[in-house]
């Protein structure tokens, strides 16, 4: 009896799903058909997304990002049309309500790396900086060896290799000494107070001219600035031909080099620091013309 009753149950139960297969064979259908056609378009979206971004970035990781995202955003349309067509609105509204709710505790949890992130993005499309400019980033010096969409790796002179967060890159001022495709060597210089000026400043830009990895566009300029406290000091201004550092580094010491040499040869003094010492209550005298007075 028992198992009469529990066979009658089976079988209502599996005639009850049948007949709702049957009702819903027509909207199966055309789901599977919008599934196949949605995954299609999806796929064709990506490629002219992907086509599109090329011809504005150069960042293949930045391409790619767009391209994924657009096929992502069609295949979640999909998705959501196929069961709105299948009648499950609800399992729909808990999707929406759940991805929201998952979507905001995200955005509390990765901030940081959602911040580097906008960055990244913001750095690919504006292009501030390539791979293999010669840069300052906050406190570091270097050569650009890698822009991704979360940090930006940085090569110093001294060899380290120095990853910056895209926020500190994006908020801070950048020093590109790349973009002008030269760079300046400033090299301050006393000379004597005793010595003719213009005879200085004639035999110094003699010295320099065609110096190897100099700018042949830029003049050689010269600046008197201030009186020190035992030499009249000058700056000079030269333009090395490129912004790499070892061709910015031999502009300076074959600059210090040849002045040095033509300094000596002219008798052209480069005063050591020197100090004075006056005696006296009002001070004017030596050493020797003060009286010594011994108390016992």
């Amino acid at each position: 009896m028992d198992i009469n009753k529990a066979y009658q149950l089976i079988s209502q139960k599996l005639i009850l799903w049948f007949r709702e297969l049957v009702r819903l064979l027509p909207n199966i259908i055309i789901s599977a058909l919008v599934l196949v056609i949605g995954f299609y378009v999806a796929g064709w979206a990506k490629k002219l997304a992907s086509k599109l971004v090329g011809k504005v970035s150069s960042n293949q990781t930045l391409n790619r990002l767009f391209s994924s995202t657009v096929y992502l955003v069609f295949i979640g349309i999909t998705v959501f049309t196929v069961l709105s067509i299948l009648h499950l609105d609800t399992a729909v509204a808990s999707l929406l309500t759940g991805a929201g709710i998952l979507g905001l505790g995200l955005a509390f949890a990765f901030q940081d790396i959602a911040s580097n992130f906008i960055s990244g993005v913001f750095i690919s499309l504006r292009r501030p900086i390539h791979v293999g400019d010669i840069v300052k980033l906050k406190d570091y010096m270097g050569k650009v060896q890698e822009i991704n969409l979360r940090d930006t790796i940085l090569q110093t002179f001294q060899g380290q290799m120095v990853i910056i967060p895209n926020r500190d890159v994006y908020q801070n001022p950048i020093e590109n000494f790349s973009i002008l495709g030269k760079r300046r060597f400033d090299l301050s210089i006393g000379v004597s107070y005793g010595e003719d000026l213009d005879k200085v400043e004639k035999i110094t830009l003699q010295t320099l001219k065609g110096m190897q990895h100099l700018s042949k566009e830029d003049e050689i300029t010269l600046f008197y600035q201030e009186f020190g406290g035992s030499t009249i000091n000058f700056t000079l201004r030269l333009w090395a031909d490129s912004p790499e550092q070892v061709a910015y580094l031999k502009v300076g010491s074959e600059a210090i080099k040849r002045l040095k040499k033509a300094y000596d040869d002219n008798d052209i003094m480069l005063p050591f620091p020197t100090t004075t010492l006056d005696f006296g209550p009002k001070g004017g005298l030596p050493l020797s013309d003060v009286p010594i007075r011994i108390q016992h």
